[in-house]
């Protein structure tokens, strides 16, 4: 049976972190806070319980989850390649609500789903995200709400909406709602820009500040 923990108390933390350690260790799903909205995670490395998130989210293998990452070396092992309007986006706004689609380095072990080579990573700012990714690894992370759902802005609401889909909740409060800004630049080397496939928590003017004419407009949304 799922079971919620108050992070704002110190005794609940060390337990729902305790038990969220575990349930990723054996495939099983966990929902967290993060600095956008509140996140379903699993083992990115395990293609059961990246299957067993799809599923909970009413998803398919056509939507492959992002990845959340402890750091930038985590995103040096996982890309292929990084160019370097990458990593002026990742020292601008990381942590924090950036989500870059890059190259999935070639000689990796999981399955996200039909991702075509690539992954979107990102680093969160929230520090219960940040303390369970540092212990535990890379995470498939998508928003903790069923498809076609609102994103779960509290704990409680991801439990409405995922139930005993999700073996530990997570509740580090109100989270924001706003999801991230998603930039793809899986073909940076091929047409030399990055582009905006889905406007959030990272404006077009703070990116355009980064990027200039790097950046190139929208032509598609992803849902959270």
């Amino acid at each position: 049976m799922a079971a919620l923990y108050d992070c704002s108390v110190p005794s609940e933390l060390l337990t729902g972190m305790r038990l969220a350690r575990a349930a990723i260790g054996r495939g099983a799903l966990v929902v967290i806070p993060t600095d956008t909205v509140y996140g379903i995670a699993a083992d990115a490395f395990n293609p059961a319980a990246v299957q067993a998130l799809l599923d909970a989210k009413g998803r398919t293998r056509s939507s492959p989850p992002p990845v959340l990452v402890p750091g930038v070396a985590t995103l040096d092992a996982l890309a292929e390649t990084v160019s370097q309007p990458v990593r002026d986006l990742v020292d601008a706004f990381w942590p924090g609500g950036l989500t870059i689609i890059v190259p999935a380095r070639s000689s990796l072990a999981w399955d996200l789903g039909d991702t075509r080579g690539t992954v979107a990573l990102r680093q969160p700012s929230d520090p219960i995200a940040l303390e369970l990714l540092t212990e535990v690894g890379p995470l498939a992370v998508s928003s903790a709400n069923l498809t076609g759902e609102p994103a779960a802005t509290t704990a409680s609401l991801a439990l409405e909406s995922l139930g005993d889909s999700v073996d530990v909740y997570l509740d580090g409060g109100v989270t924001e709602t706003v999801t991230s800004t998603i930039v793809d630049a899986s073909t940076f080397g091929d047409d030399g820009s990055l582009r905006i496939v889905r406007h959030g928590a990272v404006s077009e003017e703070q990116l355009r500040s980064i990027l200039g004419d790097v950046l190139s407009l929208p032509d598609h949304r992803l849902n959270g």
